[in-house]
């Protein structure tokens, strides 16, 4: 099977559904973005040394984020079966959360993206789940998005966070803290 269709060489592309819409519809624009972060994560558990305790978690959430793209890439006029997500997933980002703070030392000061390689990209993974949130929210704008698909990457992007703390942690790299300019 060939993977080009040329069906999108006019700036068009098909929805699960059969539905064409422009390749710069928010919609597409959201699920690229989700589909974005999902390789960002696979950098990140590349370069994590082997049985980082979060790897396990890390492919579960690629799997959840697949799950949010079909939803995403779904034509929303069609009832059609599509994976699901539920707050059991949002529990599971929370514990870890919770788990991985328990070794941390309180946050002191907004500290800057850097230390290591897999610091660095977990905060890219951040920053582009603050994206892909920014981009369903203005998808939930103009049509409907079911509220949870918002809700699980709003924690993912803390989750994030956190992770890039705790990966400088386990690595022994120091954190770095933002110096704000005295006037």
């Amino acid at each position: 099977m060939k993977i080009y269709t040329k069906g999108g060489d006019e700036g068009q592309t098909s929805l699960y559904g059969g539905r064409r819409v422009s390749k710069d519809d928010i919609r597409i624009e959201s699920y690229g973005t989700v589909d974005e972060l999902n390789s960002h994560i696979g950098h990140l558990i590349s370069v994590l040394p082997d049985r980082f305790d979060q790897t396990e978690l890390l492919i579960e959430i690629q799997n959840r984020l697949f799950t949010i793209g079909s939803n995403l890439a779904s034509d929303p006029e069609k009832d059609l079966p599509i994976p699901d997500l539920n707050e059991d997933d949002i529990l599971k980002l929370e514990r870890a959360m919770d788990n991985m703070d328990t070794v941390l030392e309180p946050l002191r000061a907004f500290v800057l993206p850097g230390g290591s390689i897999a610091n660095s990209i977990a905060h890219v993974c951040r920053t582009v789940t603050r994206r892909s949130e920014r981009r369903m929210i203005a998808l939930a704008n103009v049509e409907d998005v079911n509220p949870i698909l918002i809700k699980y990457t709003n924690r993912l992007s803390d989750y994030f966070f956190v992770l890039s703390r705790y990966v400088a942690h386990k690595m022994n790299h120091k954190e770095i803290p933002w110096i704000p300019r005295k006037s």
